[in-house]
């Protein structure tokens, strides 16, 4: 595979672990996460922590996070870069949360305080009940029925990326700076003038393809091919439903001009049995139309007084 990008896509699993899931490059994720947590749960270090989770036996299923990790203050951070919808995604993710919440249980006595945990999820997508906001952001908490924080140690932190659209020129924060990478890192070429601070130049020496050795291009190439043959087919799929969609609509669109004119139809036989003087009921059973329908048009057809008779 030739590839002409310089900087790998961080949307590929080998470039997304190469950028936040290596011990040389936590500081990186480390400054990622801190635009997106609380004052009060901002990280000074991290550990990774296996990123394979098995249930309380044997036969509990399983779950496999891209990244986890934990605090030296002891909170979790689960960190998932999701490509494509999924169906029930946001289960998945509360599936996933109930492992680092599980793990905290001690032995013996036990007075069930629990550290934070968080689930940061990376989506390549929208969800469809978000579809008419622009906000790229989504922070998801218990809360009361008056909108009240019920618990503050379980978030849940969503972030759509194709709806962040911001140029270079418009780059005020740390956060947009950060997004504006991760969506946009394949298609430069050089690191960009707003991205001069010494944890951008990090990334960008890191994510740097012509940098790798054999076995990284090896890698690199075969989750890259991944990632666009997945893109291909959703792309495709969403074509497909494009044109199903139009051709129903163009059914429906001469459904309805059948239900139009036999409408139309059935009020000129309405009129012309009207002129005839039958009854209505024998008009309502020949046309269909109702009674109601039928004096309405029975007075509209009346001639009416002229006043100035």
């Amino acid at each position: 595979m030739m590839l002409r990008e310089k900087y790998l896509n961080p949307f590929t699993d080998f470039g997304f672990k190469k950028l936040f899931g290596s011990e040389p490059n936590k500081d990186l994720l480390i400054d990622f996460l801190n635009q997106l947590l609380p004052p009060r749960h901002q990280i000074q270090d991290l550990s990774f922590t296996r990123n394979e989770q098995l249930g309380a036996s044997d036969i509990d299923r399983k779950a496999i996070f891209d990244l986890y990790c934990t605090s030296h203050s002891g909170e979790r951070f689960i960190v998932e870069m999701q490509k494509a919808k999924q169906n029930y995604f946001k289960d998945r993710s509360l599936f996933y949360a109930t492992f680092p919440i599980q793990e905290q249980a001690q032995r013996g006595d036990w007075d069930f305080k629990l550290a934070a945990v968080y689930l940061v999820g990376i989506l390549d997508f929208v969800f469809a009940e978000d579809a008419r906001d622009t906000e790229v952001c989504h922070r998801v908490e218990l809360k009361d029925q008056e909108n009240r924080v019920f618990y503050d140690k379980l978030t849940f932190i969503y972030l759509e990326m194709p709806k962040f659209n911001k140029t270079e020129a418009e780059l005020e924060t740390a956060f947009d700076k950060w997004l504006y990478v991760l969506k946009y890192l394949p298609a430069l070429t050089d690191r960009p003038a707003k991205l001069q601070e010494r944890i951008f130049a990090k990334l960008f020496e890191a994510a740097e393809i012509g940098k790798f050795n054999r076995d990284e291009m090896m890698q690199y190439e075969q989750s890259l091919k991944y990632y666009r043959d997945l893109k291909n087919v959703i792309d495709t799929a969403a074509v497909e439903g494009e044109q199903k969609g139009r051709e129903e609509g163009r059914e429906e669109g001469r459904k309805e001009g059948r239900k139009e004119g036999e409408a139309s139809k059935a009020v000129e036989i309405a009129r012309q049995l009207l002129r005839e003087n039958l009854p209505l009921n024998l008009i309502a059973r020949a046309t269909s139309l109702s009674e109601d329908e039928i004096a309405a048009l029975s007075r509209d057809s009346t001639p009416q007084d002229n006043p100035a008779g």
